[in-house]
């Protein structure tokens, strides 16, 4: 029997002394998380420097090389100018300044490329070196997947903006993001569960319940976000906690049938992401009060801490993103403190997880 074999068919007790030959296998992953924390950070950047429609073709193998020529760039400056973003806002941009655009949105394809490769290649070698243990096998085959889904749902967000829009379809930018976070929170949740060995009692399934709460909350306020980021609803209604004097927008439902505003409506786009962050950070503070008064175990209690410092950190960000009509610096900070947020409350989470039995 291997010793993957052998790790995988240990008891919970026995993982503690087993980690040490699982912990390249950890380091890979949590370099791989590293690099999608940086990923969507400078994929904020990119969306909010408007520049991710900047390169028009999808060139999966050859588009590692950017224009090195004078021509090169003269041919992809003249793509750009075909396009209706261009025309519409761009207009009297020079070559120069297409270049800086051009990079962000080149940078955010290649770090793609790059977690391709940093998270197939090793896959593939410790799979073959058999230091896998089974049950991880078939879900990092399953992320690999995802992954190469993702860059194909990037080109379809990217081709929604080349013809009769001037930006890309909030639908499709939301999706891109949420996959993206999909994919970091499955590879988190698998690396923490090599380096983590003391699943919490299973009696305690009240924790383990709340803290689930506290998950789907965090992820609906950041998929809300993404409808904020795709309509540009943070450039209006910069004053908190009123939206132009009014607790909910005048305008909140003026499309019809109703839901449709939730997505499209920028008043009741901004107040939904208001409302779920509020809730969110409501809950996470009645939770880590709980917590204090309660008796979880160590590491929920240091998690719990965690999420609150998360939490108040990204309500700050947020409000101070909107209140100063998004620069981009505060921006990418505001997305940067989502990753922050949604990782301590996957982490609180994983410490509640029950023991295998």
């Amino acid at each position: 029997m291997s010793s993957a074999t052998s790790i995988a068919n240990s008891g919970p007790g026995r993982w503690a002394a087993a980690d040490k030959r699982l912990q390249p296998v950890a380091v890979w992953l949590f370099l791989c998380c590293g690099l999608i924390f940086l990923m969507v950070v400078v994929g904020g950047v990119t969306r909010l420097t408007l520049s991710g429609l900047s390169i028009t073709e999808w060139k999966p193998v050859i588009g590692i090389v950017p224009p090195l020529s004078a021509s090169d760039w003269a041919a992809e400056f003249a793509k750009y100018q075909q396009i209706p973003e261009y025309r519409a806002i761009h207009f009297a941009m020079s070559l120069d300044e297409f270049k800086s655009i051009y990079y962000w949105e080149y940078f955010h394809r290649l770090l793609g490329r790059l977690i391709g490769i940093v998270f197939g290649v090793p896959f593939l070698w410790f799979l073959a070196r058999r230091q896998l243990p089974r049950r991880l096998a078939p879900p990092l085959a399953g992320i690999l997947l995802l992954g190469f889904l993702q860059g194909l749902l990037g080109w379809y967000m990217v081709k929604s903006g080349l013809a009769d829009r001037v930006e890309v379809s909030q639908y499709r930018l939301t999706a891109h993001f949420a996959l993206a976070l999909t994919i970091y929170a499955a590879i988190l949740w698998t690396a923490l569960g090599l380096v983590r060995s003391s699943p919490f009692p299973a009696a305690n399934r009240g924790w383990r319940r709340a803290s689930e709460a506290v998950l789907v909350l965090t992820a609906l306020t950041i998929v809300a976000g993404g409808f904020v980021a795709g309509t540009r609803a943070g450039l209006t209604y910069n004053t908190f906690p009123l939206m132009d004097g009014r607790l909910v927008p005048a305008g909140y439902a003026q499309l019809q049938p109703l839901w449709l505003n939730w997505f499209e409506n920028i008043a009741a786009v901004q107040f939904d992401h208001r409302a779920l962050a509020v809730t969110t950070a409501i809950t996470i503070l009645l939770l880590w009060v709980a917590g204090i008064r309660g008796r979880p175990p160590k590491s929920a209690r240091i998690a719990l801490h965690l999420l609150l410092a998360a939490t108040a950190v990204q309500l700050a960000l947020g409000i101070s993103t909107l209140l100063q009509a998004v620069p981009v610096p505060l921006g990418a900070a505001h997305q940067a403190g989502a990753i922050l947020l949604l990782t301590a409350a996957i982490f609180l989470r994983h410490t509640l997880r029950p023991a295998r039995v």
